[in-house]
This record gives structure tokens, C-alpha cells and sequence, in this order.
């Protein structure tokens, strides 16, 4: 074999040899893109307990779920801070802090009276922990969970999922209604506070 060839032939093995190098790792983490986890499939035990009350079923025919059930199936849709309706505020959420996007904690947004602030979460097949820390109007009113994402493909991907969650720790309604209380001028903020209000009233007769 003469010297050229034998350059070559090296060459081309170090090129194979590399592509095959860069390649093993896509092949070992298929279900991972840029931090992106597959959630799992949803266990018939996480339907709404039969032993517990009814609370009915909001505009997307999801049950709302009794406080004391914390395995729960629930539908969810993905937002970014770039999207025109949250550009404003860039990166931050309703507490005015930066949405968190990490491999321990991610931010979440949800209807206050439904999951309060601070509310901590788990979805199945996930390895994150996500704390609601976030609302939207289209939230108020339904038991939706929106999961942030930092880029739009990461939130074209999460699209819409029924998922099921683990409340881990329930936030605080007060604090809550206290974040709420000068914002009563928009009307999702308004509807949020009347309904923590209104479950605050019913705790507190329950007590007498």
C-alpha cells in the first residue's frame, strides 16, 4: 500500500470513527431533547377517588380533584416568555422573580383558587419538580397546568398533555389572595381572588 493511500485510509477511519463517537450518546438519550423528559402514561388509580366528593368537571371536561386526592390526572399546554401575551414581562412570572427552568425546579402557571401559589408538583416519568409560581387568563377557571418552557420549540413539542401530576406540597391561598389584592383590576386576577375568597369563607364556617 503507498504512503497516499495509507493517509487516506487513516482519514477516513479517524472520520468514521469520530461520526460513530458524536452519534452514541443522541442513540443512549432518545427520550431527552435539551432537557426534555417524556412524561409516562397516566395510571387508571389517578381517575378522581370514588370515596371522595364530586367537584365537577371544568369547560375541558377535566374533573376537578378533590384537595385531599394529590394523584391526579390533568390536562396541560406549554408557554414561553417570548409569546406576545407574556413579552412583556419577559422571563419572569407573577411574582415578579425569574421563571425557573432547571434540572431540580421548573416554573408552572395554573388558576391560584384551583392550585394556589407555591402548590409543588411532579408528573410522572419526570425527574423535575414544578412549582406554580405563574398564571394565565385561559387558566382561570379550568384545573389546566401550564408548563413553561424556555424556547418555543421546547413548548411546540410539549404542546397539549394529559398528564398525571403528584402534589407534593400545597401552596398557600393566602398568599395568593395577598399577591392578588392590587391586580383585582383585571379580570382573571378578579375571579381568581373571589374564589379564594369564597373557599376561605366556607374553611372558616366549617371550623364553627
Amino acid at each position: 500500500m503507498t504512503k497516499t493511500v495509507k493517509s487516506l485510509a487513516v482519514s477516513v477511519l479517524g472520520i468514521l470513527t469520530a461520526f460513530s463517537f458524536c452519534s452514541a450518546p443522541a442513540e443512549a438519550n432518545q427520550g431527552v431533547s435539551q432537557g426534555f423528559v417524556m412524561p409516562s402514561a397516566p395510571s387508571p388509580s389517578a381517575r378522581p377517588d370514588s370515596r371522595l366528593p364530586r367537584l365537577g368537571r371544568d369547560k375541558h371536561g377535566m374533573p376537578f380533584y378533590h384537595p385531599a386526592q394529590l394523584n391526579r390526572v390533568v390536562r396541560t399546554t406549554a408557554y414561553t416568555h417570548t409569546e406576545s401575551d407574556h413579552i412583556g414581562y419577559g422571563p419572569r412570572n407573577a411574582i415578579g422573580t425569574t421563571l425557573k427552568y432547571t434540572e431540580q425546579v421548573r416554573s408552572a402557571a395554573a388558576d391560584w383558587s384551583v392550585y394556589p401559589l407555591g402548590t409543588r408538583f411532579r408528573i410522572k416519568g419526570q425527574p423535575y419538580i414544578y412549582v406554580i409560581d405563574d398564571y394565565g387568563s385561559a387558566l382561570v377557571g379550568t384545573g389546566t397546568i401550564d408548563i413553561y418552557q424556555p424556547t418555543p420549540e421546547l413548548m411546540r413539542r410539549w404542546g397539549r398533555r394529559v398528564v398525571e401530576i403528584q402534589i407534593i406540597q400545597w401552596g398557600s391561598s393566602q398568599q395568593s389572595m395577598r399577591t392578588l389584592q392590587g391586580r383585582t383590576g383585571y379580570r382573571h386576577c378578579a375571579r381568581m381572588q373571589a374564589a379564594l375568597q369564597q373557599q376561605s369563607r366556607h374553611r372558616n364556617t366549617a371550623r364553627r
